[in-house]
């Protein structure tokens, strides 16, 4: 039997933290049948962004990375909004990634790998999704990445 999925992030070293309050005029997720759609996050951490400014300037790769797994996280969190456990996944279904980057910053796809790789740990086999990373002149509050997921639960 697969192990439980609270397991698994004990084993990553990984909690889930409190769902962030949106920005806007925007509920974090929502759920339609067995779908769940989350708004795009930000990487805050407590309300706050950790770094800001954009990729192939302010912002490294590396660092960059970061900030996406950090997205992802903060995504599950939502999904928690409709769901009493991350085990009632079935599937990602998809990740959609926005890097705000310098104009000629052409690495999205390596940004989005830091959030994929993650997914990829936690669920495995049910990690398996497809994705879009696309390159944006800004983002809200400066932040170098935002992330939505949708995923399938039973």
């Amino acid at each position: 039997m697969a192990m439980a999925i609270i397991d698994q992030l004990n084993t990553l070293g990984i909690q889930i933290p409190p769902v962030p309050p949106a920005l806007a005029a925007y509920i974090p997720s929502k759920r339609t049948g067995n779908l769940i759609f989350t708004s795009g996050q930000l990487p805050l951490v407590g309300g706050k962004l950790r770094k800001t400014g954009k990729l192939g300037a302010q912002i490294t790769l590396a660092e960059a990375k970061e900030e996406a797994k950090q997205c992802l996280l903060n995504a599950l969190s939502t999904l928690l909004l409709h769901i009493d456990s991350l085990d009632q996944i079935k599937s990602v279904v998809k990740l959609g990634v926005y890097v705000a980057g310098a104009e000629t910053f052409t690495e999205q796809h390596l940004v989005a790998n830091g959030a994929s790789e993650l997914v990829a740990e936690i669920f495995g086999e049910k990690g398996k999704h497809a994705r879009f990373a696309i390159g944006v002149s800004s983002l809200p509050l400066d932040a170098c990445v935002e992330l939505e997921m949708t995923v399938e639960v039973e």
